[in-house]
């Protein structure tokens, strides 16, 4: 499991403390992207692959695979339909952590990567659960309540549209008159 601690320690930090912390989770930085192609790439292809399933079974060890199928492929093929390849798995990996109660043995800001393959997900029903986990984080631990705003573009996006219209021309979809609007707004909501 040392290659789990070197993961976790990666992104959060020792203990719960934040290593990378929001300044890099959540924006394009290429020096960061970079880094996390060249720790974490194989790591990632492995658990694509399926090959890193086993670490559903443990708590610390669930995350370090949520974190590999779900935000490190968005730095590592920022841009590109790989971003979101293993997303299905994420949400696999994340919903037994869920069930079996991981994400309620973590710190608060650990708790979050357990539900971000939810808000990134298109269906409206993910969706939902994001909100809802999101919401009982935040009034467990106000430090998280900024989370909430964030969960809850996601779902009014995919209220309104049933996709994220941010990825149509990644994914090579066709745009509607309505989602181009949308993308051309500044105050749209956060969509992943």
């Amino acid at each position: 499991m040392e290659r789990v601690d070197e993961i976790l320690e990666f992104w959060f930090g020792k203990g719960s403390g934040a290593a990378a912390g929001e300044k890099l989770w959540f924006s394009a930085d290429p020096a960061f992207d970079r880094l996390c192609s060249a720790q974490f790439l194989v790591d990632h292809e492995r658990a694509a692959a399926g090959l890193l399933d086993h670490w559903q079974n443990d708590t610390r060890s669930c995350l370090a695979l949520v974190l590999l199928l779900d935000q490190l492929p968005r730095n590592m093929f920022r841009n590109t339909s790989r971003a979101f390849a293993s997303d299905k798995k994420a949400r696999e990996a994340a919903r037994c952590a869920v069930v079996r109660g991981y994400d309620r043995e973590l710190p608060p800001v650990q708790r979050v990567f357990f539900y971000l393959p939810f808000e990134h997900s298109e269906y409206l029903t993910d969706q939902r659960l994001s909100l809802r986990l999101q919401r009982v984080l935040a009034e467990e631990s106000p430090d998280c309540a900024g989370f909430v705003k964030y969960a809850e573009g996601h779902c009014a996006t995919i209220e309104c549209f049933g996709r994220f219209p941010h990825r149509n021309a990644i994914l090579g979809r066709a745009s509607t008159p309505q989602e181009l609007e949308f993308l051309a707004r500044k105050d749209r909501a956060v969509s992943s």
